[in-house]
């Protein structure tokens, strides 16, 4: 077994032995699933009044009416989400003085990064992947097309483990949990007001990057079934960017030590 293959193990049998992964999956899928009833509630009452209005049963587009707006409101639960799933992965372990452990043994802290990253990454996945039951049970009763959906899916994933690495770059950088949380939320929604600052600054170089930064842009292109070149490297860079930092955080701490 590989080192990383090894910690990611340990991370993983760590969430689920604590309620962390419980409660946050549960209230993850329930504030889904709320959204989810809605949407199609409100689909369901559009379509009533489009019947009693032409007489006829409309033909509603449901990736667009019901889909796209639960994928939109996943992204932001992901803010409040993502800062409890890595608040605890380094700093945890320098609150129990067990990082100069980890930091003697045989591995490498290119290792030990990615090993934690891919076990919350993985958690995540697991989660995400439950929500498609939602999909699943719609599918017998309506029509919708699966391309976007999936694109969607994929949107999300890339979105959450963006948000991951930076979590877990805010966890390497303190031993308190709390204040890991606050350093990832307030990061992470600074990354997304990034957005709203490229509008401010529209027509400008400042303007061009800070859009280009913004993850929401990239994420929306995806939840609407488009897929470019552009915004996987987007995620795929910011990722490997994120655990590069906290790469370097981690050996200063190391050497400081």
């Amino acid at each position: 077994m590989s080192p990383i293959s090894a910690i990611a193990r340990k991370e993983i049998r760590s969430y689920f032995v604590s309620p962390i992964a419980y409660v946050v999956a549960s209230v993850f899928l329930l504030l889904i699933g709320l959204l989810s009833f809605l949407a199609v509630a409100t689909a369901g009452n559009r379509s009533l009044q489009m019947l009693r209005g032409q007489g006829t049963l409309p033909d509603l587009n449901l990736n667009e009416i019901i889909f796209r707006p639960v994928f939109y409101n996943m992204a932001v639960i992901l803010l409040l989400v993502v800062p409890i799933l890595t608040m605890r992965l380094f700093a945890e372990e320098k609150k129990l003085k067990t990082m100069e452990l980890l930091m003697t043994s045989p591995i490498t802290v290119t290792d030990l990064v990615v090993g934690k990253f891919c076990a919350v990454f993985a958690v995540f996945a697991g989660m995400l992947a439950l929500t498609a039951v939602g999909p699943l049970a719609l599918a017998p009763f309506a029509q919708f097309q699966w391309a976007p959906l999936l694109t969607a899916y994929l949107g999300v994933l890339l979105m959450g483990g963006l948000f991951l690495s930076a979590g877990l770059l805010a966890s390497s950088l303190t031993e308190n949990q709390i204040i890991a949380v606050i350093l990832s939320f307030g990061g992470l929604l600074l990354l997304w007001l990034f957005a709203w600052a490229g509008q401010v600054f529209a027509d400008s170089v400042a303007g061009t990057v800070l859009t280009y930064l913004a993850p929401l842009d990239h994420f929306e292109r995806l939840v609407k079934g488009l897929v470019t070149t552009s915004d996987l490297v987007y995620f795929m860079a910011g990722i490997v960017f994120m655990l590069v930092l906290t790469h370097r955080v981690i050996e200063s701490q190391r050497w400081r030590g």
